[in-house]
Parts: structure tokens; sequence; C-alpha cells
């Protein structure tokens, strides 16, 4: 039941849902004058004495519940009731570049660490020099610009394109039928087995090539409502840099509060997450891309003061992940499919 003062929102149902399962995570700053940690100068942001850097364990940690229970987000239907749709979470794909000494730590040969990126000598999009950071925000890291690559430069080498870019240290795409994945912690779980520093890793530690996608597939509804099954069986990837570098980056998200939207309806108590304010010590991964499947644009990309809000941000964010791994030349097979399936 919505509350009287609630007259209306320009939030979107995939708004809720992406500011319910974004993790924020613990964060510590790191002092780049004092600090005796290893850091290559090229990954962070230009200018700047401290950095804010989290541990990847800790990110991982944040799926936990998740993985186990589902991640609750508020929905808001047709007519006007609410209900909490609950999705699960597993790692679509996820790539990791670190100096070539943390790289090396495996028991592999050396020389398959090394990251090997295409660079076009020529695009009609403009690809060549568009650096990543572009696909991540307008505002995007000074560091990572000023070491972007021109492909039309003639001096181009090997050697700065790895201490640009650094060396693969993990790479995993998941190609198989969601219902035979297992949750986004089991998976981090079992590949640490064989890539130990995903435990121990900081943000500082990574290049600004590292990333996630995560795969959000529905489990069930409360209440459950039969005649929306339709409209709730739409499924989402989110993606993610990892690294320090984008810290200072503008994200769409970022100036977005749901918590006043989320205490309109009591059906929605205790779902979702708390105000900005209560965030102290904590950052916010938003998603800096996104794409969707099964979506009903109406249903989740419409709002009761705006039909354009949702609309806008999916597409920015879709071309965002599109022009990401286009510029990783990354496959992503889950990407893909959507693409097939439901262009948008």
């Amino acid at each position: 039941m919505a509350s009287s003062s609630c007259s209306g929102t320009s939030i979107s149902n995939v708004d809720r849902f992406v500011l319910c399962v974004t993790p924020d995570v613990p964060f510590q700053t790191l002092d780049l004058q004092s600090c005796s940690h290893e850091v290559n100068s090229l990954w962070l942001p230009l200018g700047k004495d401290k950095v804010e850097c989290f541990e990847l364990k800790d990110l991982w940690d944040c799926y936990e519940r998740w993985s186990a229970l589902g991640a609750g987000t508020p929905i808001l239907l047709g007519n006007g009731d609410a209900l909490t749709q609950y999705y699960v979470p597993y790692l679509s794909s996820i790539q990791i570049y670190t100096s070539k000494s943390v790289a090396a730590s495996r028991n592999r040969r050396e020389d398959t660490d090394a990251a090997e990126f295409e660079f076009e000598s020529s695009s009609e999009d403009d690809s060549g020099s568009d650096i990543l950071s572009r696909s991540v925000s307008n505002n995007s890291s000074k560091a990572w610009d000023a070491v972007s690559l021109d492909s039309s430069s003639d001096q181009l080498s090997p050697l700065p394109t790895r201490n640009m870019l650094g060396y693969l240290y993990l790479q995993y795409t998941e190609t198989l039928s969601p219902w035979l994945r297992v949750p986004f912690t089991e998976k981090i779980t079992e590949l640490a087995k064989s890539h130990p520093a995903l435990m121990t890793l900081k943000s500082v530690d990574i290049s600004p090539a590292s990333w996630m996608a995560v795969a959000w597939y529905p489990i069930y509804s409360i209440p459950y409502h039969q005649p929306s099954e339709k409209e709730l069986s739409a499924c989402f990837l989110t993606y993610h840099t990892l690294s320090s570098s984008f810290q200072d980056c503008k994200h769409m998200y970022d100036d977005i509060d749901i918590a006043e939207d989320i205490s309109c309806f009591e059906e929605w108590e205790g779902v979702g997450k708390t105000s900005k304010e209560n965030k102290s010590g904590f950052m916010s991964l938003s998603p800096f891309g996104m794409a969707g499947y099964k979506l009903q644009e109406p249903f989740w990309l419409g709002s009761s003061s705006s039909s354009e809000s949702g609309n806008t941000r999916m597409s920015e964010m879709y071309s965002a992940a599109d022009s990401w791994l286009k510029q990783l030349n990354a496959h992503h097979h889950d990407f893909n499919f959507f693409t097939l399936r439901a262009p948008l």
C-alpha cells in the first residue's frame, strides 16, 4: 500500500533493480607517499597523494547473502501494487590484469600470462582513440586518459602496452545454461583454488582493464504474483570495473537515492538499501554497463512521472557495455546471447 506522501517517482523498475544489486564495499585510504605497497602509477588517478581502495575479497563477500537467498529488488506493478522480486547472481565473465610478478605466480608458463590486445589501425566509429574509460564515464580517470593508446601512432610497442594494461591473471567466461550454473559465491570460491590472489588482491593491484559481469536471474517474488509472471521473467547483466583507476568517475546512479522511494510502500519495508547518508566507510561499485533479456519495456523502463528516464539510462548502459567489450576485444557469451535475442 502506497504512502499518501508518495505522489510519483522518476525511478523506474530497472533503476530500482540496479540500485539494489549494486555492492557497497568497505574501503581503506592508501597514502601513496608513505606506503610500502607496490603500485603501478599508470593504474591510479593522476595528481593524488591518497587513493581509496578495497580488497577483492570484500567485494566477493557482498554477493554471499545474495547468492544464498537472492537479492530483493522492489517492483511497482502497472496497477499500483508493489512486490519484491528476488534475483540470484552468477559470475558471467571476469578478466583480471595484474603486475608481472602476480601473474607469473601461477603454475603456468609466464609468457602465456601477457595481456594481448588488438588495436585497429582505423575505425569508422573512432574506436581507435576511444579509450576504455569513455565506456565507464565521460568524466573518466585522467590517469587512464593520459596513458591511452592512439591507434594512429607509430610509437606503439609491447612494453608500454604491458605496463599500462598489465598481465592476464584470470580470465573466465560462463557458457553453461543458467540452470546448470552455480551462484556467484560458489564460482569465486572454485576459481580461487587455482587463482588464490583473488582473495588477497586490492583494487590498486589491478589494471584498469580488469572487469567483471554479473548475470542476474529471477527466482521468486513476494507476494507471488501470477498475472505478472511474463514481466517478472526479465534477466540482467551488470558490468563493473575492479580497479581503483576509475574511483573518480561519475556514474549515472550516484545521485539517485532509493531510500525515499522504498519508504513509499509498506511491502518494501526492509528491502533494498539504506540512505546514502548511512554509507560512511563504504564505496558503491555502481555498474557502468548493463544488458537485459526478456525485458518488457513499459513495465521495466517506464516510471510514474517519466517514460524516458529508464529508457535513456538503460540505452546508455547497454552502449557502454558494448563499447567496453569491443575495445578489449573480449568475447562475452551472455552479452551476445542477450543482444541476439533482445537488442536494445
